[in-house]
């Protein structure tokens, strides 16, 4: 059935790109078939019907890629005018007559006087060709311009939103071929309007032509004299002058309309109805002003007192639904408050209710709309996401994070906590947008502030001030995308917080079907569940991701019989991991950037190591760890500024003594052992490690 309806989708594709080649076919033999008067007065009508609906098009786009076919449309209907053009133009200048449309715009637009058809024609054409068509290719100009300029930001927001989990591959696939399909439309807009320039230019000349020919033609002839020749000619050319550049001041119109949207979420006319009503006692002033020019003499009384009451009365009618809308919305409120005490309530008598939660987050009051579900964009939403991409990279599955509000929190702050203890926290303010730090002054009025994923410089700005942040590069951030990147951040730095036995039982019970065998091998009869999740949280203390479990029991299967130390098992089960970890820290030429440690280094690490109930420790001299310390700082240093990521190479013996060593002041720096790389990843040494 797909396959039949594909099929049905791909023929009816061939048909329409059948259709439209014979009628940009048929656009083009205008300009060699004569056509008689009553096909040109039907093509006419369909030049002016074609004008009218592309202006109202524009008028309900909400986005510039939703009629992307613009710029070659605009050339086509060009052609279709100037084809239009020579058709009456060889009746006109033939037979002296081009039709009953053109006789009509003749007469009844220019009321009989060919003089004044001249004068419309010309205001009219000075409005496409100097107005509307001139300032709409300057708009496309510098809206081509900004858009290219405005790229690499805008792709690094989508990077941004794609690693914090907000969107997925797909969505950022599409979301870059929008960006390209932009920059794309933009460009081509600033070359197609000069297709409507050159179309005015040329009605003018094809009108001069059909007047001077015409008159020349038939008074040579004699078959009329020199005064009648151009009052029956004038009166023609400007008629079919008037036909042609009312359909092109409507298209010249819709590409201004189409090029200087700001809103790409919203038509036109609700972005229109929004901004001349937000304020209604403008509308007051506005009446009280024609109030008193009503009364000033010399002025029309009535005119000027008739738009004074309209304009009153509809601002007390803007007033009237803003309030029925307050109303609305602290219903709603109440209503959703009466809500939650109802579940707070339902909680107090459960036993349940006691006990804290793995993962929540508390907000104030000015963040509870941000939560609402019913929203497509809210911050359940963005948690269910987060939720997905941990289970995908990390391997584990987060446990529901509740929500709830804080009073003796302040309005615009949210704390996330583990197991009831805050592990974060931060202000996010729903109406403003967030960017981030160049290394330069903000140039913008906000509010300075840190981004509390990456402590990052930055700055509150509002929304007024988004498109030009925009344009100079900033990486905007919305509050939503903050604390959910802020969340994402925790998750992964806390996973092992977060894996307990319940959570192990969950995903063992996930791999049952494919995986008995090995899970009833080793539980319980090699190991417990509790020694498996300990080296499940071993790796994710160290970012390695625990989604191949198969690989991860049958190493532990395999070795639990030798050995009970989970230290141990964790560095065995690392080896079996060795192309997971090495992948996660290779370049594109399976390349790993490696600082090695200088072999007394390890011999003093090696002797130093104490087994405790814990685990294993190097136990050092405060000057030794300090001069490990350093010269791993200064290295580190180095390595980050010339743009090299790197990570430390150790022996099998030391290496997880010496991650523990390093880990209070360098967490970021992972720690591998010469087991944990493959044999065909190459390895180049980019440092060493050095008592001075």
């Amino acid at each position: 059935m797909n396959e039949a309806t594909s099929g049905k989708k791909l023929k009816k594709i061939s048909y329409a790109d059948v259709i439209i080649s014979f009628i940009v076919v048929g656009v083009i033999g205008l300009i060699i078939v004569p056509l008689p008067a009553a096909v040109l007065d039907f093509l006419i009508i369909v030049n002016l019907t074609i004008g009218f609906n592309i202006l109202l098009i524009t008028l309900f786009t909400k986005n510039v890629l939703e009629f992307s076919t613009f710029p070659t449309v605009l050339l086509i209907t060009t052609m279709f005018r100037l084809g239009l053009n020579l058709a009456s133009t060889r009746l006109i200048l033939t037979q002296g007559n081009a039709g009953h449309v053109i006789d009509a715009f003749a007469n009844v637009v220019t009321g009989s006087n060919y003089i004044v058809g001249i004068i419309l024609f010309i205001i009219i054409t000075i409005v496409q060709l100097v107005v509307v068509t001139n300032g709409a290719g300057r708009v496309s100009e510098v809206s081509a311009r900004f858009t290219l300029d405005a790229m690499p930001g805008k792709q690094m927001a989508i990077d941004s939103d794609l690693n914090s989990g907000l969107i997925t591959e797909d969505q950022a696939r599409q979301r870059r071929k929008d960006l390209q399909r932009e920059a794309d439309f933009f460009g081509s807009m600033d070359g197609a309007s000069k297709f409507v320039k050159g179309d005015a230019m040329a009605g003018i000349m094809i009108t001069l032509i059909n007047l001077i020919g015409g008159a020349v033609i038939f008074s040579l002839n004699g078959d009329l004299t020199v005064g009648e020749a151009f009052a029956q000619f004038g009166k023609l050319s400007i008629g079919d002058g008037l036909v042609s550049s009312i359909p092109a001041l409507l298209i010249s119109v819709a590409s201004g309309v189409i090029v200087t949207r700001s809103d790409n979420s919203r038509s036109f006319g609700a972005d229109l109805a929004d901004d001349f009503t937000r304020n209604p006692i403008l509308f007051r002033i506005i009446a009280v002003i024609l109030f008193i020019l009503a009364i000033v003499p010399g002025f029309p009384f009535l005119p000027f007192v008739f738009i004074g009451i309209c304009l009153m009365g509809l601002s007390f009618f803007i007033k009237q639904q803003e309030e029925k809308a307050i109303i609305q919305q602290k219903k709603e409120e109440q209503k959703l408050a009466l809500q939650r005490k109802k579940e707070q309530q339902e909680e107090e008598e459960s036993v349940s209710a006691f006990q804290v939660e793995p993962i929540s987050i508390e907000i104030g009051y000015a963040l509870i709309p941000m939560v609402d579900s019913s929203v497509d964009n809210s911050l359940m939403n963005r948690i269910v996401a987060i939720r997905k991409q941990s289970a995908h990279e990390l391997g584990i599955l987060v446990n529901p994070v509740r929500i709830r509000d804080n009073l003796y929190l302040e309005p615009n702050s949210y704390s996330i906590k583990i197991r009831g203890n805050e592990v974060g926290s931060g202000e996010i303010y729903p109406n403003k947008f967030m960017i981030i730090s160049q290394g330069e002054p903000f140039p913008f009025e906000g509010q300075l502030t840190k981004e509390p994923a990456f402590n990052l410089d930055a700055m509150w700005i509002d929304e007024r001030d988004r498109d030009a942040a925009d344009l100079q590069g900033f990486t905007i951030i919305e509050p939503l995308t903050v604390i959910a990147t802020h969340l994402k951040e925790i998750i992964y730095n806390h996973a092992s917080e977060l894996l307990g036995r319940q959570e192990v039982k969950k995903l063992l019970e996930g791999i049952k079907d494919q995986y008995n065998v090995v899970i009833d091998e080793l539980i319980p009869d090699i190991m417990r569940l509790g020694e498996v999740q300990k080296v499940l949280q071993n790796l994710l203390d160290e970012q390695i991701p625990i989604n191949d479990l198969a690989s991860i029991l049958e190493t532990l299967a395999d070795y639990g019989l030798v050995t009970k130390d989970v230290e141990t098992l964790t560095e065995y089960v690392r080896q079996s991991l060795k192309r997971t970890i090495s992948a996660k820290y290779a370049d594109g030429n399976h390349s790993i950037n490696v600082v090695v440690i200088h072999p007394k280094i390890e011999d003093i690490i090696m002797q130093s190591i104490q087994k405790t109930a814990t685990g294993s420790y190097p136990v050092l001299k405060p000057e030794t760890v300090s001069q490990i310390l350093e010269s791993l700082g200064n290295t580190h240093q180095h390595l980050m500024m010339e743009n090299i990521p790197h990570v430390i190479l150790a022996s099998p013996k030391i290496r997880l003594a010496f991650r523990k060593l390093i880990s209070f002041n360098f967490p970021d720096i992972a720690v591998l052992s010469l087991n944990e790389i493959p044999n065909e990843m190459m390895i180049e040494t980019v440092g060493s490690l050095e008592l001075q």
